[in-house]
C-alpha cells in the first residue's frame, strides 16, 4: 500500500531530535520525508508539548523551542479538541495518550501511524507501523 499522509508519533520525533540510538537512523529517514512533496507528515499539538518538555529536560529551553518551531514549519499540526478527547476517553484503547494520538491521526485524515509503540494501538482501524516497517513499504 502506498501511504501518503503519515502521522508521526512523538517517540519517532524524539528519536530524531535527541539522536536516540538505536532508533535514530530509521526515525530520521522517516522525518526527512517532510522535505519532499510526496508525503504529508502530521503530528498533534500534544506531541509538540511532549517534544518541548523532553527536549528541554535533555538539552535546554532554546533548543526545545527550536525543535517545536522546525516541526511547525515542516509538518501539519493537528489540533485536539473536546470531541477528540471525548472519543479517546470513550475508546477501548488501554493507553489514553495513544488514544488521543490515534484520534488526532484520524481527524487529520492520516492513512498510517508511525510509532515505536505499536502494541497500544490494537484498536486502530488504520495501519500502525514502526519506522522500520514503514520504510520497507517504500
Amino acid at each position: 500500500m502506498a501511504y501518503k499522509n503519515l502521522f508521526i508519533n512523538s517517540d519517532v520525533l524524539l528519536d530524531t531530535i535527541l539522536i536516540r540510538q538505536p532508533h535514530f537512523n530509521t526515525s530520521a529517514e522517516v522525518v526527512n520525508l517532510a522535505d519532499g512533496s510526496i508525503y504529508k507528515l502530521s503530528a498533534s499539538t500534544h506531541s509538540l508539548l511532549n517534544i518541548h518538555d523532553a527536549t528541554k529536560r535533555v538539552l535546554n529551553e532554546k533548543l526545545a523551542r527550536q525543535a517545536v518551531s522546525v516541526l511547525t514549519n515542516r509538518f501539519t499540526i493537528i489540533k485536539e479538541d473536546v470531541d477528540l478527547i471525548k472519543a479517546a476517553v470513550a475508546s477501548a484503547f488501554s493507553n489514553f495518550e495513544d488514544a488521543v494520538q490515534y484520534y488526532a491521526a484520524i481527524s487529520g485524515g492520516c492513512d498510517v501511524i508511525i510509532t515505536r509503540n505499536i502494541k497500544d494501538y490494537k484498536q486502530a482501524t488504520i495501519p500502525v507501523l514502526t519506522a522500520e516497517q514503514f520504510l520497507r513499504t517504500l
